[in-house]
């Protein structure tokens, strides 16, 4: 049966691992562990194709113990059941617990992830579960705290071309005896292109070679058509979602219109939703650049219509052009920070009254009991400003808008300067 270069050139000790340093190395931690260290439950988490899955064979294999695996994807809460009850079993009569391994666990419901608990506590299981998502989200906290978490980073450049030699020099489970030939260049290109994921670079090269025939120097242009199939290393409902829009977010903040605009083509290209984007882009608007630049919400949302009503790939010049726009504007998260203040103040519990002055009197008996009594119609005034008190007593002089000195703001800050001046000369009138 066909079995793929990437599962044939899984590493058969710590040795031949690749990366991981830190876990793998003289004085990491697996490699204690594996030199004699006692075997405790753990969580694997990291990119795909970092080494997750093969860790944890090697783990079974070295510890001689009962390997049961899992695939999260695959399996059920009755299996996870049948299986632990078959571990507390295997224990009773060897004395030696089953090392059960859970790919993807972040895929397991919490009824799911709940099973494995007592088992274990109890010590009937060695539970070493992968994933490439944030354990602290995405597994339930009592399991979580009996689980020692290592981080696996995504392979270098490096680490992945020196795989790639070895699978082309190796006959026995390579690509050695189709005497294929790569340059330099296409071998630093596959690793740029796998973005630390030796699966992928594996993919790459094992689809490279069936365009040649045996004994061949692979072109360029054979290498380009390969690469051009291959999707972007993205997931929308995992890790690189959330840290991609942050970038996004945070290049825009931080006024870097290439960066924006990278960010957001890569997310495009990737298959993200534009209108999604879109979303994110009118929030962006409000939080980072609010009344410095007024304009700015509007025409997001005016890109966000534009997506809406062209669709892609027309549309998404219209987010490209906002996501340059609010990058370029001036910052300002005043309305921001005077939101959040305010929503904490009323979210307290503290209920305060409204003034009189500002309270509707539409019958005698409320005019007779106060409703209105000291309101001041604005538009009889001068400058249509009066010393008016609209906060409830317990908060008046209070300032949640503070505007910077960016942009229209510049602009706002003089104008509330004039008003307080103009109602400071109200009272003394």
């Amino acid at each position: 049966m066909y079995e793929p270069l990437a599962s044939r050139m899984r590493p058969r000790n710590l040795d031949d691992f690749a990366g991981q340093e830190k876990l793998v190395g003289e004085n990491g931690s697996l490699r204690m562990m594996f030199d004699g260290g006692e075997l405790g439950s753990m969580v694997f988490w990291g990119p795909p194709g970092c080494g997750k899955t093969t860790l944890a064979q090697m783990l079974a294999e070295r510890s001689d113990l009962n390997f049961k695996p899992f695939s999260a994807v695959l399996s059920g809460i009755k299996e996870v059941r049948e299986a632990m009850q078959q571990a507390k079993l295997e224990r009773q009569q060897t004395q030696r617990p089953t090392l059960v391994f859970v790919d993807e666990i972040h895929r397991f419901n919490k009824a799911q992830q709940d099973a494995f608990l007592p088992f274990v506590e109890a010590g009937d299981i060695v539970l070493v579960g992968a994933t490439t998502e944030n354990p602290s989200f995405e597994i339930v906290g009592p399991l979580l705290s009996r689980l020692t978490v290592h981080i696996l980073e995504p392979l270098s450049e490096d680490d992945i071309v020196a795989l790639l030699r070895t699978t082309l020099s190796d006959a026995e489970r390579g690509l050695g005896a189709r005497r294929l030939e790569l340059s330099d260049q296409q071998l630093q290109m596959i690793a740029h292109v796998a973005s630390g994921d030796a699966r992928r670079a594996y993919t790459i090269i094992e689809s490279a070679a069936r365009l040649c025939d045996v004994g061949i120097t692979l072109s360029d242009d054979d290498l380009q058509k390969v690469l051009a199939g291959r999707a972007l290393l993205y997931d929308k409902g995992g890790d690189k979602h959330y840290d991609l829009i942050s970038a996004l977010h945070k290049s825009i903040r931080s006024s870097d219109p290439d960066a924006a605009l990278y960010w957001l083509v890569r997310m495009l290209r990737s298959g993200e939703d534009p209108m999604f984007l879109a979303r994110r882009l009118v929030r962006m608007a409000s939080e980072d650049i609010g009344l410095a630049d007024p304009n700015a919400l509007r025409l997001a949302l005016a890109a966000k219509d534009s997506m809406h009503f062209l669709g892609a790939p027309e549309g998404e010049l219209a987010l490209a052009e906002i996501a340059i726009y609010l990058a370029v504007a001036p910052k300002s998260n005043a309305v921001y920070k005077a939101f959040k203040e305010v929503n904490k103040l009323v979210q307290s519990g503290v209920a305060h009254d409204v003034p009189m002055q500002l309270r509707n009197a539409p019958t005698k008996l409320m005019q007779n009991k106060g409703w209105g009594q000291g309101h001041e119609y604005a538009h009889d005034n001068e400058h249509g400003i009066t010393a008016m008190d609209c906060l409830p007593d317990a908060l008046v002089g209070s300032k949640f808008y503070k505007p910077t000195r960016y942009g229209v703001e510049e602009r706002i800050t003089k104008r509330l300067e004039l008003i307080e001046s103009l109602k400071a000369a109200v009272e003394k009138a």
